[in-house]
């Protein structure tokens, strides 16, 4: 199991804008076109409407944005992390996504944004 890094490392700039260039390039040509869909006619399932990313100190976020089309929602829209990113430092991240329980799992230790961001888009 992949254990969070005890760190505060800052993330540079250069980073960030490199990890958000190539987190934007996989969801506007893989992950959108595969998962993200109109509002169905059965009102009993929420979808995904949209896919997005966030920077939170030094986590980088996939984000799902769900649409509830049944008149009973509570909202009409909801988000959902799926998957972060942890920048311990150097050029290497950590990777996990979100369990069921609300719990996030390690699934690399360090690895390059090149190989996350491949298992993300797989």
């Amino acid at each position: 199991m992949i254990r969070p890094a005890n760190t505060s490392t800052k993330v540079s700039g250069s980073v960030k804008r490199d990890v958000e260039s190539k987190a934007s390039d996989v969801i506007g040509n893989v992950l959108k076109p595969k998962h993200v869909m109109s509002a169905q006619d059965d009102e009993r399932f929420n979808c995904v409407s949209d896919l997005g990313t966030n920077w939170y100190r030094h986590y980088f976020y996939f984000i799902a944005t769900c649409t509830c089309p049944s008149r009973n929602a509570l909202s009409p829209t909801f988000e959902s992390r799926f998957a972060k990113l942890q920048y311990p430092g150097g050029s290497k991240f950590a990777m996990y996504f979100m369990r069921h329980t609300r719990g996030w799992v390690g699934v690399y230790g360090e690895r390059s944004v090149d190989e996350c961001i491949e298992a993300v888009q797989n």
